[in-house]
């Protein structure tokens, strides 16, 4: 009797669409008009002027029923909301941490954790630098030092965990500069910069081990901690069997504390947490958020914002949920694999990173081929992506000079609950296209740059 050919099955989406939000179509020479005033910088762009927008998933994902019911319950008492302690209580069960105050959103968060800890001339080892993040830490007066492991910085390397410390890079710097220079060690998972790569339980046990010996302090940014709890359970022997809620509660129980840009993994459009174990600095926390954000018990958000990151914290640990999506990363970064299109490997967590070094190998980085490439997807097809090569990395704050980053990349982010299967083939042909004309593509100059964060209001002109 002959074998039966067992057939691959087809996925879909874990929900089904409740409301559509209708998307403006535009041609090429709109395209043109748009990114010609936005000055080449997708950031500027008008967002009714672009079609699939994958810029960013902070704050762009679509809630749930329960969290639009959740709305509908907002306590909006100024002091004291129900909200608030519904919200509490599920930073205690899914993050483990006793002491919690709110904040409008993550860099608000990282605000007040760079005053509270950093002097003036300490050092902030990390697994590479994010944006935001850095900025906060220098202008608190701390140098940033990147202690990732090399292969993050090589766009082809495979390993599993590229988001990993390197202990000997670590244990250099304490050496060099003394453990009471580093007020904490900061660790992210997955690295965004990295192209969405997650660290492992095993480095995170040794990075702790360490710490706890030299007597610094861990904190992580947990923005999109979820992600990187799946990743273990898919890659590291020994989770398999584990639920995302016990390996998320596993990887904060070896930091002092912890922050949230709740609009990523808790699936909302605004909010942010501080988070710890330390009773000091949640004091000093508490009163900061004062000054800076509102009382403690609402940290500028309004009740109905805390209701639905609550609901949200509850649905970012569904197995599916997390499993859909990044499984539409995944099919994202198989199809541009067929055309040979250069991105980040292995394919990472909320993100489709593509190679502009690779893409572009004949414009100069200082020609800003991620932003190049960026502008010229957009003019293709109106998808929208985002710089994350030498403008995101700035200039050194002593020589003023750009920083060259070993990765120029452009990342292609996926909104939590948005896009379809269809959205992802209609992007991918975009770049297809983009990739057979790349050779016609010319760089970009920079005429306009901001102080801070240059990426977010840089504006360029064609070469």
């Amino acid at each position: 009797m002959a074998k039966k050919k067992i057939l691959k099955r087809s996925w879909a989406e874990p929900f089904k669409i409740k409301v559509v939000e209708p998307i403006k179509m535009t041609t090429r020479a709109d395209r043109e008009k748009a990114a010609k005033e936005a000055g080449y910088n997708t950031f500027l762009l008008k967002s009714e002027d672009v079609y699939i927008d994958l810029l960013t998933d902070s704050g762009t994902n679509a809630m749930s029923d329960r969290q639009w019911a959740g709305m509908m319950i907002g306590d909006e008492a100024y002091a004291g909301s129900r909200n608030f302690y519904y919200l509490w209580d599920n930073v205690k069960k899914f993050y483990g941490m006793p002491y919690f105050v709110p904040a409008h959103q993550g860099r608000a968060a990282e605000h007040m954790i760079s005053q509270i800890l950093i002097k003036q001339g300490d050092y902030i080892p990390g697994n590479m630098y994010f944006t935001t993040t850095r900025l906060h830490q220098e202008l608190a007066g701390a140098t940033f030092v990147d202690v990732i492991i090399d292969e993050a910085h090589d766009p082809l390397n495979e390993h599993p965990f590229k988001g990993n410390v390197d202990i000997k890079k670590l244990d250099k710097l304490v050496s060099e500069v003394g453990a009471k220079k580093i007020p904490y060690v900061c660790m992210a998972g997955p690295v965004n910069m990295a192209g969405g790569q997650p660290f492992s339980m095993k480095n995170l046990k040794e990075v702790a081990q360490y710490c706890k010996q030299k007597k610094i302090k861990l904190w992580f940014d947990a923005t999109r901690a979820c992600e990187n709890a799946y990743f273990i359970k898919e890659r590291e022997k020994g989770y398999a069997n584990k639920t995302v809620t016990q390996i998320l509660k596993e990887m904060c129980s070896y930091f002092e504390g912890l922050w949230v840009s709740a609009k990523k993994d808790l699936m909302v459009n605004i909010g942010g947490i501080l988070a710890t174990k330390n009773k000091k600095v949640f004091e000093q926390a508490r009163n900061m958020v004062v000054v800076y954000e509102g009382l403690h018990t609402y940290g500028g958000l309004a009740g109905r914002d805390m209701e639905a990151m609550a609901v949200g914290m509850e649905e970012m640990v569904e197995y599916d949920n997390i499993k859909a999506r990044i499984g539409q990363v995944e099919y994202c970064g198989h199809q541009l694999e067929k055309y040979g299109i250069p991105f980040v490997k292995p394919i990472g967590g909320h993100a489709i990173f593509l190679d502009a070094k690779k893409f572009l190998p004949h414009i100069k980085q200082d020609q800003f081929p991620a932003q190049t490439l960026a502008a010229e997807i957009y003019l293709d097809s109106g998808v929208r992506g985002m710089e994350r090569g030498i403008v995101s990395a700035g200039r050194d704050p002593e020589t003023g000079k750009h920083r060259y980053p070993k990765l120029e990349l452009v990342r292609l982010t996926f909104p939590r609950r948005v896009y379809t299967q269809a959205h992802i083939d209609v992007t991918v042909e975009s770049i297809a296209e983009v990739y057979d004309n790349r050779k016609k593509i010319k760089g970009l100059k920079m005429i306009y740059e901001p102080k801070y964060l240059r990426f977010f209001q840089g504006r360029f002109e064609r070469i």
